[in-house]
């Protein structure tokens, strides 16, 4: 069963309201290089974790999600695949989701702008909701300009940075995916009126669930084919992405001086060689333990939050993390 069908939640509800963000912009085209790419995109896949985790935040409010959660749904998506877009010219990614990345269909300078844009909309989609009342969403609005963007950053600064701390890896992480992800539960409550309480409670599972999430991809990057990954097989590495299996493993002194080799006019072969060492280490196990932790953390959470009917919906979602393509 897929996980928006686990959650009894409409996917084809929101990926309409997706869509409408860029249908109902008078000043887009819909034949417009901007719309198509927009709807290329969204239209290319995606498990919609961050609209379904908005959703289900709202499950947890005083009164029953209404039009505002789905706005703010797709508002949520517009985000992350705004950042798709970015992570991918960063990356110098050729595929996305098994097919071509936007950049290398449009230009990187016309993805560029496709990305603004995006980021843009939301904006002004969340600009509607003023007054102290709704001043929540003033969180999904921060991370669209501020977060996502530091993240990126971060990501680019520690490009083949082997000095990469611990606390360092774990700030990116947080930023990248982690914070995205606690907002969408936690604007989701308070856009249904839930207590400020729950709200946060429901923010600190999320950013558990974030962490686990992303350490979960960084891993999934060592053990995964190029098939299953829809990208070329160990490309945090190649593009100079230290994460944290490859922080674990320049713990052992043996590794350490063949991984620091590793920069950006190094061959396939020695990339694969250092590649499978990691794979051979103690590094991968070390980093499920780490993801491990965080899904620890979301479970004891959860039963903070027994008293909730929507409390099963958290539980499904524990389970499609803990379980995500092990």
């Amino acid at each position: 069963m897929k996980l928006h069908e686990a959650l009894n939640i409409d996917i084809n509800e929101i990926n309409r309201e997706i869509e409408n963000l860029v249908a109902r912009d008078r000043d887009v085209p819909k034949k417009s290089q901007l719309a198509q790419s927009i709807l290329e995109l969204i239209g290319s896949g995606g498990k919609r974790l961050r609209p379904l985790m908005v959703i289900v935040g709202s499950r947890f409010g005083r009164k029953s999600p209404g039009r505002r959660a789905l706005q703010l749904s797709a508002a949520a998506e517009f985000i992350h695949a705004a950042s798709l877009i970015h992570d991918d010219i960063i990356d110098d990614a050729e595929l996305r989701r098994g097919g071509a990345a936007l950049h290398t269909k449009t230009g990187v300078l016309s993805a560029v702008h496709i990305g603004n844009y995006m980021s843009a909309r939301v904006i002004e989609l969340l600009s509607k909701y003023t007054g102290d009342k709704n001043r929540y969403v003033h969180d999904l609005s921060s991370v669209a300009t501020a977060q996502l963007c530091l993240g990126e950053y971060q990501q680019m600064e520690h490009a083949y940075d082997y000095d990469l701390t611990f606390e360092q890896y774990l700030e990116k992480s947080r930023n990248k995916t982690a914070l995205l992800m606690a907002t969408c539960l936690r604007v989701g409550a308070l856009s249904a009126e839930s207590t400020e309480e729950v709200a946060n409670l429901l923010y600190a599972f999320g950013e558990a669930l974030g962490m686990s999430f992303q350490i979960q991809d960084d891993l999934l990057d060592f053990t995964q084919s190029a098939e299953v990954l829809g990208k070329p097989a160990g490309s945090d590495l190649r593009n100079g992405q230290v994460t944290l299996p490859t922080l674990f493993a320049l713990q052992d002194p043996e590794l350490a001086p063949l991984i620091r080799r590793i920069g950006p006019g190094s061959s396939g072969k020695e990339v694969a060689e250092v590649l499978e060492l990691i794979n051979r280490s103690d590094a991968l196990s070390r980093t499920e333990d780490v993801s491990q932790n965080y899904l620890d953390q979301a479970s004891a959470i959860v039963q903070q939050l027994s008293g909730y009917p929507a409390n099963a919906d958290l539980e499904t979602l524990l389970q499609y993390f803990a379980g995500r393509d092990r």
